[in-house]
């Protein structure tokens, strides 16, 4: 299986499940804006404990069960592509926390048909 390695930018968004903006989710939100700005592609995770800046704990214990679980929106692309999804952030995120990291990225694809 051929595979390609590359050097691209990690682009984490910590939020809660229960942020909102213009009365849709939050992360939902996100991803949408992450494909319309044709970026490679948005993986969200929800957390199932956490805390942030204000030090509530957030579980998805069924004792304690939060209807605001920790969110994590994760994206991989070219250093150019997420510098273009930054603004809307900006505008978008009320609270929480952006990280961008260097990661080496290895693509595996299928082989090419054989003729």
């Amino acid at each position: 299986m051929p595979k390609i390695a590359s050097q691209a930018k990690r682009l984490r968004i910590y939020i809660g499940e229960s942020d909102h903006w213009k009365r849709r989710s939050l992360y939902h939100a996100i991803v949408e804006k992450a494909k319309e700005l044709d970026m490679a592609g948005a993986t969200v995770f929800r957390g199932i404990i956490g805390y942030g800046a204000n030090s509530r704990i957030h579980t998805a214990s069924i004792i304690d069960l939060s209807s605001d679980l920790p969110i994590l929106l994760e994206i991989i692309d070219s250093e150019e592509y997420i510098a273009k999804l930054l603004p809307f952030l900006d505008d978008m995120l009320e609270e929480g926390m952006v990280t961008i990291d260097d990661v080496e990225v290895i693509k595996y694809g299928r082989k090419p048909p054989k003729r």
